[in-house]
């Protein structure tokens, strides 16, 4: 298929598989008028290289995770990279309880349960402090 026809079943925009591509996520087999050409695995392809993007994973860390993923037996060791996967996996997890300390302290000053002087400055590390703002400054 050619790269519109990729683009449009897998929602992602034909720049976005150029630079899958440029990345070396996604390979593609140029025809002699230049068009690129991609097989059906290239849809499942991009839906993973999707989810681990929106996953907060670089592409770097994509490039190598992409040989240890496929069908194939993968070439290589892929138990350091698995503990890097972990690694990204444990770090967004803190991510989310961070996040969801601040929404509860938020949710707190919102509802007037808290004052600014009653939310505690967060140590180094978690929670961003919450500056107030008198109400109409907004």
């Amino acid at each position: 298929m050619r790269i519109g026809e990729l683009a449009r079943r897998t929602g992602v925009s034909a720049r976005s598989l150029r630079y899958y591509e440029q990345q070396g996520l996604l390979t593609a087999v140029r025809l002699g008028n230049g068009y690129r050409e991609y097989d059906e695995q290239a849809v499942l392809r991009v839906a993973f290289i999707q989810d681990l993007y929106g996953a907060g994973v670089p592409s770097e860390v994509i490039r190598e995770i992409l040989p240890c993923s496929s069908g194939r037996h993968p070439t290589g060791d892929c138990s350091a990279l698995y503990e890097r996967v972990r690694q990204i996996r444990d770090r967004l997890a803190q991510q989310e309880r961070l996040i969801g300390q601040r929404r509860e302290m938020l949710d707190s000053y919102l509802s007037g349960a808290a004052s600014p002087a009653d939310i505690a400055v967060p140590s180094r590390g978690t929670a961003a402090p919450v500056h107030h703002v008198p109400p109409g400054r907004a």
